[in-house]
């Protein structure tokens, strides 16, 4: 029907207090409790996922009786880790040690040199293929090497896990900085800026989201060059006390080793998310906006 003014008012559309209809009201109120079932739905998923990872495990490993000495099931693996806790928790203590250890390095370093590769090109195109090539050797060829310059113990598994989790940082960071638009070069030069005001300001900003996705790897293989490590050359640590219950055939005890790697692993990953979620935000904020509204159907 139509008002005072001569437009038209649909049914069941009164404005309220503050100017929105009725019908925009409740479909505000909708989109909001999409969103509330939706980051329901994303905290209760992974432990869903692994929950039914590991019934399905135990399941199979019942019906098919396969044997424990080749495949445990969760089960057998849970009583190993109460029936060795302490030995597990000193050795992943000392794993946790070595990997933070050598992950920090990584990240000094190869911020540093993404920093310097980024911003040069003499030193990109000089230096590139140094990298490329020392990142292509394997590094379980290297412990012996370190070994024999460090002797046995936590050094070469610091530096182990220095060297496999050096590149990504290293590339991600000089990517960013690298990347930044000629035109914004051109742009902050003509308005006075200095090289190292432009890769102070706008370069590693831009090279933030980079930097943080390459954390996200690297603290997840850090782990790998530290158990390697571990199984060629150490006296402590996961790696040591897998090579110890494989050579018993202590089955549950090695995989009880990887669970508690795989734990450390997950807990450095979120971390490394946390912090890039307060520190980075900016850079997913419109692609969460825009998740979050399709969800609620607009």
């Amino acid at each position: 029907m139509p008002d005072d003014t001569g437009s038209v008012i649909r049914p069941g559309a009164v404005a309220g207090d503050n100017g929105m209809s009725a019908e925009a009201l409740r479909r505000l109120e909708q989109m909001a409790a999409a969103a509330k079932r939706r980051r329901r739905l994303q905290a209760a998923l992974p432990w869903m996922v692994i929950i039914g990872m590991f019934v399905i495990w135990e399941i199979a490993v019942k019906a098919f009786q396969v044997p424990t000495f080749v495949l445990p099931a969760p089960s057998d693996i849970a009583a190993s880790m109460v029936k060795w806790w302490s030995p597990l928790l000193e050795n992943s203590w000392q794993t946790l040690m070595t990997t933070l250890i050598g992950f920090g390095l990584a990240v000094v370093f190869g911020l540093m040199l993404g920093v310097a590769i980024g911003s040069s090109t003499l030193l990109y195109h000089g230096l590139y293929p140094l990298l490329i090539g020392f990142n292509s050797v394997p590094k379980v060829a290297v412990v012996p090497i370190l070994v024999i310059w460090f002797g046995i113990g936590t050094v070469p598994a610091v530096i182990t896990a220095f060297l496999i989790s050096f590149f990504p940082i290293m590339v991600n960071v000089a990517t960013g900085i690298a990347t930044v638009e000629p035109e914004l070069r051109d742009v902050l030069r003509a308005l006075g800026a200095r090289h190292t005001d432009i890769i102070r300001k706008v370069g590693l900003p831009r090279a933030m989201p980079y930097f943080f996705a390459s954390l996200k790897i690297s603290i997840t293989v850090a782990f790998v060059g530290s158990i390697i490590a571990e199984t060629v050359a150490a006296n402590k640590g996961i790696g040591h006390l897998m090579i110890l219950a494989s050579s018993r055939f202590d089955v549950p005890l090695v995989f009880a080793g990887l669970m508690m790697t795989a734990v450390m692993g997950v807990a450095m990953y979120v971390a490394a998310v946390t912090i890039e979620n307060r520190t980075t935000g900016w850079a997913t904020r419109g692609q969460n906006d825009q998740q979050q509204v399709k969800f609620g159907g607009a």
